[in-house]
């Protein structure tokens, strides 16, 4: 079956993947949301300390907290996902998600402390947990081979957006002065759930998920409705689904067990060590200069609305990455891609790196920098970032799918925690005040990570 009659056999497949794939937009939103209040006036007043200059900025130390508090729910909802989502389905599991958010939302609202601040985002981070990984699995399980590759790096398109939109926001309130310049973005966090919710109840359950559960019949029902009838596509339900039942029953007696401890055992131990590391190269490429981009900038050198509008233009030149990275991964193939964008990268964290000998009160050297983080976000959106939600789907076995992108998702977040801790001490003035010199550093992870790669 060839790629435009996978399309027209699991159209509706296509399209419920792509709808339950909106969920990651409310976390790339807020990831970008907060770490762009770092530079924003109002917010820097709120929760800041006052700099001899009579500006505010927030101590290195809590801008790592906050980012950090985040992942840490979000490694707790990731574990609790990978037991809750095998035993209640997809669609549930997803839903109950999406009603803590509502409630988690007001906390980060109502905030007055940083202290209240932070606990509001390491309980928001719960239920992104549960988006990072089942939007994915959903994607890998609900189409063909064909789109598959299509469908899994969409979820980096949804990243993007998400970023793009809260940049958006933020760029519209920068003439604000008064606290609601950032309450207003929170709020914009509210608009999400409830039609995701709705969508999500009417969507079918994975049939893979259900043959895992021994409930055929159900399974049969669902992938009758992810298909399109009459599409002149030679395509038998029944034998669809006896391949899954034998899969399943393969995979059963290939591996004894579906536990975490599963993943260390025999040929999955080899798959599951490939997956982590290729999420964590997202982190360690050097990609944290895009989440704190707009703080990176004003470090630079660029004042408050120009920093903002290059973040704008950052995203969006990264939403049209991850729809180029389509046709990359057709001409070059996915491993290739994924090689050839981290010594790209490494090429331009280099060049930032040595444009900031110039200093910070040269102009050129400013944009000189802005643009080249404007092609590092190109390249990183379409290469590593869509990319790397292809291979983790599709690497792992169909039993153990689950745990091995929920594990591998939490070594992503756990390689974050290092990178929010030095990131701002590297950028903040009342830390080590590298700014831009940074890039070096980055330049020589995203080296090795080019290494591990080309071996593994």
């Amino acid at each position: 079956m060839g790629l435009l009659q996978s399309f027209k056999l699991y159209k509706k497949a296509c399209l419920w993947s792509i709808f339950l794939s909106l969920c990651i937009i409310m976390e790339g939103f807020d990831v970008v949301l907060l770490g762009n209040l770092f530079a924003y006036p109002p917010f820097q007043k709120k929760f800041g300390v006052e700099q001899p200059d009579g500006t505010y900025q927030l101590t290195a130390a809590w801008q790592s907290g906050l980012s950090n508090g985040t992942l840490c729910g979000q490694i707790i909802g990731l574990f609790i996902n990978g037991i809750i989502a095998d035993r209640f389905g997809y669609r549930k599991t997803l839903i109950g998600a999406l009603i803590g958010c509502i409630g988690f939302i007001f906390i980060i609202f109502f905030s007055e402390t940083l202290v209240q601040l932070l606990i509001g985002e390491m309980l928001i981070g719960v239920p992104w947990g549960v988006f990072q990984t089942l939007t994915t699995t959903y994607a890998s399980e609900v189409c063909p081979t064909h789109l598959r590759a299509y469908l899994t790096t969409y979820v980096n398109l949804c990243w993007v957006l998400g970023q793009f939109i809260a940049s958006g926001v933020l760029r519209a309130m920068v003439s604000r002065t008064d606290v609601w310049g950032y309450k207003i973005p929170f709020a914009f966090q509210w608009m999400w759930p409830v039609p995701l919710i709705i969508g999500i109840y009417l969507a079918p359950e994975s049939p893979w998920w259900l043959v895992r559960r021994g409930r055929i019949e159900e399974a049969k029902m669902s992938l009758e409705r992810l298909t399109v009838r009459n599409s002149n596509v030679d395509f038998k339900l029944d034998e669809t689904i006896s391949m899954m039942v034998h899969t399943n029953e393969m995979e059963k007696e290939a591996q004894s067990g579906t536990s975490y401890f599963d993943l260390f055992k025999g040929v999955s131990l080899r798959r599951t060590e490939i997956v982590c590391a290729t999420w964590m190269i997202q982190t360690l490429c050097g990609s944290t200069f895009m989440g704190y981009s707009t703080y990176f900038y004003q470090q630079a050198g660029m004042g408050v609305e120009n920093s903002f509008s290059m973040s704008l233009g950052q995203y969006a030149i990264g939403a049209v990455g991850t729809v180029f990275s389509w046709f990359l991964m057709g001409w070059f193939g996915r491993r290739t891609l994924y090689l050839y964008g981290q010594l790209a990268m490494c090429v331009f964290l280099l060049a930032i790196g040595c444009v900031a000998f110039a200093g910070r009160e040269d102009v050129a050297a400013q944009w000189t920098i802005g643009s080249l983080l404007l092609i590092y976000t190109f390249t990183y959106d379409s290469t590593v970032g869509p990319v790397c939600y292809s291979l983790v789907a599709e690497l792992s076995s169909t039993r153990l799918r689950t745990k091995t992108v929920v594990l591998a998702r939490n070594a992503y977040n756990i390689t974050g925690i290092m990178t929010n801790i030095i990131t701002p001490r590297m950028l903040n003035p009342s830390a080590w005040n590298w700014g831009a010199k940074a890039g070096f550093f980055w330049a020589g992870t995203c080296f090795l990570c080019a290494v591990w790669t080309y071996f593994r």
